[in-house]
Formats: structure tokens, sequence, C-alpha cells
């Protein structure tokens, strides 16, 4: 009986803790929902699992936006929380997750798909063919071996990243036009005019929030932007992808 009443007086302690948890979010909400009436929408608030604050994600025409507020919301932070220990971006990677998207979503029906080996590794990268950092990106892509690349060509630097993707798409082989322009600066000859889907693509990355080139997405769903170094790219997407046993 007396361990059973433990049990109980446990369970209750634990419920009056998350109702306070949920009562101080619930304020901090609505302090927040005054401040950040032209910001956003608040889409949650939650106690950070450091320090003495609350996160807030707020959601915008550009995607989440992370802020740390403290319980009276008298300080707004709006900034990069690294963890001391491990060096790591905890806001970096928090927000990984909140725009992580179903990889099997993404129109691989419009990529430029290259395979080498046994494909294992898989990665689709929104990328413009006027963007340096998008060519150093997939210069090092094509140092790995076992990986599927799919390119989704992201228009959007120069007025002329429009025609010279569309004549990529309308090339007899579209992995050799696209490689020759982007890493050879060979323009594709091929016309502009068939069925492409070029301007779809523009909407498409425009949707997702994709502000910048080259953005990409690993077979887990989780989104990265830039130019990563390639032994952390490589690290990255071993982990997505392991080799099947």
């Amino acid at each position: 009986m007396m361990q059973n009443m433990k049990r109980v007086f446990a369970a209750l302690a634990l419920l009056g803790v998350a109702l306070a948890a949920s009562a101080d979010e619930a304020a901090v909400r609505r302090m927040m929902q005054g401040k950040l009436r032209d910001t956003g929408t608040i889409e949650s608030v939650q106690k950070a699992p450091w320090g003495d604050l609350y996160e807030v994600i707020v959601r915008g025409p550009d995607g989440p936006q992370i802020l740390y507020v403290d319980g009276a919301a008298s300080v707004i932070i709006a900034g990069q929380v690294i963890e001391a220990k491990s060096g790591n971006n905890l806001t970096e990677e928090r927000k990984r997750k909140l725009t992580a998207i179903k990889w099997e979503s993404l129109p691989f029906e419009w990529a430029i798909t290259s395979v080498r080996g046994t494909g294992r590794r898989k990665i689709a990268v929104l990328s413009d063919p006027n963007c340096p950092f998008c060519k150093r990106f997939e210069t090092d892509l094509q140092k790995l071996d076992d990986i599927t690349v799919h390119i989704l060509p992201y228009a959007v630097i120069r007025p002329e990243s429009v025609r010279q993707s569309k004549a990529v798409w309308c090339s007899k082989d579209r992995v050799k036009a696209w490689n020759d322009l982007m890493f050879n600066r060979v323009e594709p000859q091929a016309g502009t005019s068939c069925d492409n889907p070029i301007d779809k693509l523009i909407a498409f990355g425009r949707k997702l929030g994709a502000n910048s080139t080259p953005t990409w997405f690993l077979e887990t769903g989780e989104r990265y932007t830039g130019a990563l170094p390639l032994e952390d790219t490589r690290k990255l997407l071993d982990q997505a992808s392991p080799p099947k046993r």
C-alpha cells in the first residue's frame, strides 16, 4: 500500500511540475504575442533545456525564427546558442529539425540525377549555375563514391541562370551539360523551348524559404545551406544514409 501511495505522490508531483511549466509557457506566449505582432505567428513556446530561458518559435514568410526570452519576456535574444563543451551550434541544430521535410516530397522528376557506385549516399541540391559556392560544393561531391546526387536547378542568382538552366534541361545529356556549365563554363547548346521545370523549381524553392544557394537535403530530410568542408559533408552523408547490413 505504501509503495503504491509513493507512486501516486510521485506522479502528482510530476503532474504539478508539468502544469506549472505549461502555465509559464502560456504566460510567455501571451507576453510575446503583443511584442511580435508584426513579425510572424508564434508557433511554439517551450522551456529551453538549459538556462532560465524559453524558446519561442516564430513562423514568418522566410520560415521559422528561433528566439530566446526570459520568463518575464523582458529580454528577447535573437542569436546563436553554442554549447561550450562540444562547440555545437544548438540553435542551428534545432532549426534543421524545424525545417526538415520528407525526402519523398522532393520533386525528383525535376532533378538532374547522377549515380556513382552503389548510390547509397543520397543528397538533393538546390543549385544555381552561377553560384560559386555551388560550384565548390559540387566539385567536392564529385570526389565521393557510392553516391546519388540530385541537382535541382534553382535559377535565382542572375537572369541568365534561367536561360542556362532551361538549356541544360533541354540537352540530350543533362548531367554532362550541367557539369560542363558548372565546372568549365561551357554554355549548353540546346534551345530553351522544351517542356522544362525551371520556373516550377524556382517557385518550389521559394515556397521552402530557400534564400541562398546551395541549399541541400539529406535522406533524413534535414536541410543545410552553403558549402561545408568535404569531410563534414561525407560524415553527414554517412550518418543519413548508412550502409545496408
